[in-house]
């Protein structure tokens, strides 16, 4: 069931991705993403508010929101704060690289995530798992001689370190999530880390982006701004069920959401017309073969 949602998560996820490069694209960045926690925050607070007047028997166990106290609430502050430090490095990045290097690199988020799992929950992978594993490694280096075709080095291109950034903050995030999921509702986590960003980055807005405005990119209003939030909670929505179920391997349901990137990359060639796609296609192929090698082990 868990490796299930996991795939479904992972669909939604390539959707987020087509949908956040639409709305980048010669736009402002910050004012994006706090449009992005707006909508995604409008999306759970009818389900708070519902939960506190009406209860469980109304919404269902699956919607229900358990009210929660301060030690939560701070669990939760910190998820947060992980996961939109992932976003605005990520954001910057996939605003100037290709798709069709974003979504692979992305892709090998999940080696992070292993090791981790590794030492802080003590998860064991078997023979299988770890060829998917090192498949998905070799293709970083592939995908760093694909880059190099369109002028992209990956020693000195600052959107390459931000999305590196990007991915060992997500990979802090994911692990983090396993352990929330442990004693907390997934509908009380995904419900209030959505408010608390939209409070950060309300703030950051404010204070980096307002005074410049005028002096750097102008914000432009579009309607796949809203397609993020949409596809964006979906894919956490499923993905935080997915953790909560028994049994449940956050390495492994981490490294199957990775295989979002045949979605971007589709986009990225049919949408945004990106170039060297024989030479990334190889690349992909590593990556397919990872998650392949990976829902067989297990």
């Amino acid at each position: 069931m868990w490796l299930t949602l996991a795939f479904l998560s992972a669909i939604l996820l390539g959707l987020y991705d087509i949908a956040k490069k639409t709305s980048l694209r010669d736009n402002a960045v910050l004012p994006v993403l706090l449009l992005n926690t707006v909508f995604s925050t409008l999306i759970f607070l009818p389900f708070i508010i519902i939960s506190r007047t009406c209860g469980a028997d109304t919404l269902g166990q699956m919607f229900y929101v358990p009210e929660a106290g301060w030690t939560t609430h701070r669990l939760i502050i910190i998820k947060a704060m992980l996961t939109l430090a992932s976003w605005i490095c990520g954001y910057f990045a996939i605003k100037h690289l290709p798709l069709t290097i974003a979504g692979p690199i992305n892709a090998t988020r999940p080696v992070m995530v292993l090791v981790g799992a590794m030492l802080v929950f003590g998860e064991r992978l078997n023979a299988w798992q770890w060829t998917g594993t090192a498949f998905a490694v070799v293709s970083f280096f592939l995908l760093s001689i694909s880059g190099k075709r369109e002028g992209i080095d990956f020693r000195h291109n600052k959107w390459i370190f931000l999305l590196i950034a990007a991915a060992i903050f997500g990979a802090a995030s994911g692990l983090y999530d396993k352990y929330l999921m442990q004693s907390i509702a997934p509908m009380t986590v995904q419900s209030w880390f959505n408010i608390y960003q939209m409070a950060m980055m309300t703030i950051i807005v404010a204070i980096l982006w307002l005074p410049a405005r005028d002096r750097g990119r102008r914000f432009e209003w579009r309607w796949s701004i809203v397609l993020i939030s949409l596809f964006l909670s979906a894919a956490d929505f499923v993905y935080y069920y997915a953790l909560s179920c028994d049994g449940s391997m956050v390495s492994i349901i981490s490294m199957v959401r990775r295989s979002s990137v045949i979605v971007s990359f589709t986009g990225g060639v049919l949408l945004f017309h990106e170039h060297n796609i024989r030479y990334k296609v190889i690349d992909l192929a590593m990556v397919l073969a990872g998650m392949v090698f990976l829902y067989i082990g297990s």
